[in-house]
């Protein structure tokens, strides 16, 4: 059996009216005809060629619903109604028995399966096929889930579908950790003492791609090269890898010792990730760009 039979009929909700009833062919509007002009107008009159009537949102619980309160907010002082633009909310069997609030508040909602979130908000294929089904003319992923994957704005824009976010080259870059310092620092952009504090690289070389040997010159790849690195950018510091995240991947080491016994461990969590270091901001909280 394929993995298209085995996958439960999609069906369609309507927001705040509880579960649909139907399989989904398309979107039925919930605008008039003059606010589609109004959005038509709008985006023509700022030199723009594809109005976006209607998005996808790929992501769940407090990013999505501050999206559409955003959004709503925005279409009613541009346009005089919130509903100018028709917001679709992805929703999970768990979102569905929590009667989660994204779902509630969006103007319709589409089935997709539970589970952990490779199968639903991070699956590239399955956000695209659902872009697909629902005929909308965009995908906003959010943060988290898939939208640091550079594989999803390929994706959509192989289907004629606007991604609202960065394009994939440069999401692929400054994803990740050691060539977004790389980078910072070409463009002049304070950071930490590092492993690459050293490394030169002109702002014009890097808006493509990084070189490989400019790359390898920030990273360390024995414990004796790391804790070499530690002295000289000072401990406390933290044992990184680039393709770490969630917890996995990095050691805070105030001494040789530590980063003896920790190093390896690093390595292992993220096979064949580049490991860095980095000195520890002591005192500093953090606040996502995107939250803010």
């Amino acid at each position: 059996m394929s993995e298209a039979q085995r996958r439960p009929p999609i069906t369609l909700g309507i927001g705040g009216m509880g579960r649909g009833n139907g399989y989904l062919n398309g979107i039925a509007s919930l605008r008039s005809p003059a606010t589609i002009s109004l959005v038509d107008q709008f985006c023509h009159a700022l030199g723009g060629n594809k109005p976006i009537h209607s998005i996808l949102i790929a992501n769940n619980g407090m990013a999505a619903v501050k999206f559409i309160r955003s959004v709503r907010t925005w279409a009613y002082e541009t346009f005089g109604t919130d509903k100018a633009i028709l917001l679709v909310a992805m929703a999970t069997p768990e979102d569905m028995r929590i009667n989660a609030e994204h779902i509630r508040i969006a103007d319709q909602f589409v089935e997709v399966p539970g589970g952990t979130n490779n199968n639903n908000y991070a699956n590239v294929q399955l956000i695209v096929e659902m872009a697909e089904i629902t005929h909308v003319d965009a995908v906003w992923p959010g943060w988290g889930h898939a939208s640091e994957n550079p594989e999803l704005p390929d994706a959509l824009n192989a289907k004629g579908i606007v991604f609202l976010g960065p394009p994939a080259t440069s999401m692929a870059a400054l994803g990740d950790k050691i060539g977004s310092s790389l980078i910072a620092q070409a463009a002049d952009v304070p950071t930490l003492p590092w492993s690459g504090s050293h490394v030169k690289l002109s702002p014009q070389s890097c808006l493509v791609t990084i070189p490989d040997e400019i790359y390898r010159e920030a990273c360390v790849y024995t414990t004796e090269e790391a804790i070499a690195s530690c002295q000289v950018v000072g401990y406390p510091a933290m044992i990184k890898a680039s393709w770490g995240g969630g917890g996995k991947g990095i050691r805070k080491v105030h001494n040789d010792d530590e980063v003896r016994a920790l190093f390896k461990q690093v390595q292992g969590e993220v096979p064949g990730s580049p490991i860095f270091i980095m000195k520890v901001a002591s005192q500093s909280t953090f606040r996502s760009p995107v939250t803010l």
